[in-house]
């Protein structure tokens, strides 16, 4: 289970990281972009078209790209020429730096009465932009657990196969199940005789044995078989011997009868293999001179005699 929640966790993240991002998506990321490196206020943004906003966005992202570094070639040409400039200008700025420091003295009251009165402006649009995209965060956030939830329940009732992971599953896929017996023949071949099953597409498969056929057959073919033996000799034994053994085994499986004298004569024999055939759903249990087959899911009588050769031999079974 951890590693098919991991498995689910990494198939996620990749989903996310392939799907592109929403108009919404877009102008939030360009919003962000432009208040940290343009500089601009959440206001200047917010009734902004997604064209005007992609528009700035543009224009800060061409005035990044040809951002020239202080070590880069053209600002080494460029700054023999500024050299003589900046005397000249430090020359005149002295002259005025004289004059313009007592108008600054006076000017130093009115201006930190306008700064305290922008300083409250700025903290409370400031305060104002942090709610709105906490209440955004919060809007994206809701919409993401919403689709990771559809996500999960879908995968819910997926099987998912993995190399290094195998899951074991009962059903068949609809491409590879065989289709339904609708004959059985029991056909002599020198001194023994196989069971010979046909199918709707009149393919045919041969068993040399009862047991090999319950190996590789299902339930539901079972079931098939033991419909076509009825119909064709109903409550009659019939007088050939394979057909005779075959119809009793069945008989016994499907309909065992408590009268009968085969139960009681199981008690005088030791159990030498019990064995589960998982495909067909069959207990097969066999003594020294004689073997029964039973349904996983009916009751037979059983003496306590029987039951406990059975359980001191163990049964075998693929799980």
């Amino acid at each position: 289970m951890n590693k098919r929640k991991k498995h689910f966790a990494m198939l996620r993240a990749k989903e996310k990281r392939r799907k592109p991002p929403t108009k919404s998506q877009k102008i939030n990321l360009m919003s962000t972009y432009l208040k940290n490196i343009g500089g601009y206020k959440y206001n200047q943004l917010k009734n902004k078209s997604y064209d005007e906003i992609q528009k700035l966005f543009d224009n800060e992202m061409k005035r990044v790209n040809t951002f020239n570094p202080m070590d880069s070639e053209v600002v080494k040409s460029k700054e023999g020429t500024e050299e003589s400039y900046k005397r000249i200008e430090d020359e005149l700025e002295f002259d005025k730096s004289k004059k313009a420091e007592s108008s600054e003295q006076k000017a130093k009251g009115s201006r930190n009465k306008s700064l305290g009165k922008k300083r409250k402006g700025n903290e409370q649009k400031q305060e104002s932009s942090k709610r709105q995209r906490i209440k955004d965060d919060k809007e994206t956030d809701e919409h993401e657990e919403a689709e990771e939830d559809d996500e999960a329940e879908m995968k819910m009732h997926m099987e998912v196969f993995q190399d290094n992971e195998r899951i074991a599953v009962d059903a068949i896929p609809l491409a590879t199940k065989p289709l339904i017996i609708v004959e059985y023949k029991i056909v002599k071949e020198g001194q023994k005789g196989f069971y010979h099953l046909i199918r709707a597409d009149r393919s045919t498969n041969k068993y040399s044995s009862m047991i090999r056929m319950l190996q590789n057959i299902s339930r539901e073919d079972l079931e098939t078989i033991w419909k076509l033996v009825k119909t064709k000799y109903g409550n009659t034994r019939p007088e050939d011997d394979y057909e005779r053994v075959f119809w009793g085994d069945l008989n016994v499986m499907f309909e065992p009868d408590i009268k009968s004298e085969i139960w009681r004569s199981l008690q005088g024999y030791k159990v030498t293999v019990w064995k589960l055939f998982n495909s067909s759903r069959v207990h097969f249990v066999r003594f020294q001179n004689l073997h029964i087959f039973m349904l996983v899911e009916k009751r037979y009588p059983l003496t306590p005699i029987t039951i406990t050769n059975m359980l001191n031999k163990k049964i075998q079974a693929d799980y």
